[in-house]
């Protein structure tokens, strides 16, 4: 329930075709930030690459990356989303580079609901594989708190790819699909864009209503926003970043940090 309005009415193929080019993507400039560890929590080898975001160490330990949604392998009956295998494939030939070792720096909240272990991870020479990674084009930066640290550099090393239209910024999925255009099953993890219809706020969260959409903000998140003022923002225009889910038939997606959502009117 969201009781109290509050005001008024987000292949394969390719990936193949351009494995090459990407692997020689540009490095960071020089002067550039390359979001440097700071510290090191843990040295590791790994023992298996499942996708571009996602390893499983010698020990067992399965790490998910922080600040990176890489492109879905083909599993349980789902297709294999462009440039898949050649995020995949990127983050091979890297850690092949190393000796299949790196450096785990360990997020604030340390495992994910499916208990894999949270962290920024590094190559032994100290360069971040989630900012390589973003500034190829095989991997969207997302933000989900309490782990925001690297975001703004993290974001950076997107924008390059993104500008180029380098990799998943080729494709028009990525630049935003329209709520309007949501398929009947809308889950998983999409870029949207729609104008926010209503305001409305429940005990833990505000909603932004959109069209066949409803952006979930949590109340507790609210700090991260500085200052906004949810009430207000009936009427904006966005684009948002995140994972679609259903409840009770109504599509829903989280929005928990600014870093995932674009004002698109200008203010």
């Amino acid at each position: 329930m969201r009781p109290r309005a509050c005001g008024r009415s987000i292949g394969a193929l390719l990936a193949s075709a351009l494995l090459f080019a990407l692997s020689h993507a540009p490095p960071a400039r020089a002067g550039e930030p390359g979001c440097p560890a700071g510290h090191i929590d843990r040295r590791a080898h790994v023992a298996h690459v499942y996708d571009g975001d996602t390893v499983r160490l010698d020990d067992g330990t399965r790490v998910r990356f922080i600040g990176i949604n890489t492109p879905e392998l083909a599993h349980d009956g789902n297709p294999e989303e462009p440039f898949a295998r050649a995020a995949r494939q990127a983050l091979v030939a890297l850690l092949d580079g190393s000796h299949q070792r790196l450096a785990l720096r360990h997020g604030r909240e340390r495992h994910d609901h499916y208990g894999r272990l949270l962290a920024h991870i590094y190559l032994p020479d100290g360069r971040s594989i989630e900012r390589i990674l973003l500034a190829r084009g095989l991997g969207i930066r997302i933000t989900i708190p309490p782990n925001t640290r690297d975001w703004r550099c993290l974001s950076r090393a997107e924008s390059g790819a993104r500008d180029a239209r380098r990799g998943i910024w080729s494709l028009a999925r990525y630049r935003g699909m329209p709520t309007t255009a949501l398929p009947a099953d809308p889950g998983g993890f999409r870029v949207i864009t729609g104008d926010v219809r209503e305001v409305n706020e429940s005990r833990h969260a505000w909603w932004l209503e959109l069209d066949r959409l409803a952006l979930r903000l949590p109340k507790d998140d609210l700090p991260y926003f500085e200052g906004l003022d949810p009430a207000e923002l009936a009427g904006r225009r966005l684009r948002a970043r995140g994972w679609v889910y259903e409840v009770h038939g109504e599509a829903r997606m989280n929005l928990d940090h600014p870093a995932n959502v674009e004002w698109l009117d200008g203010d």
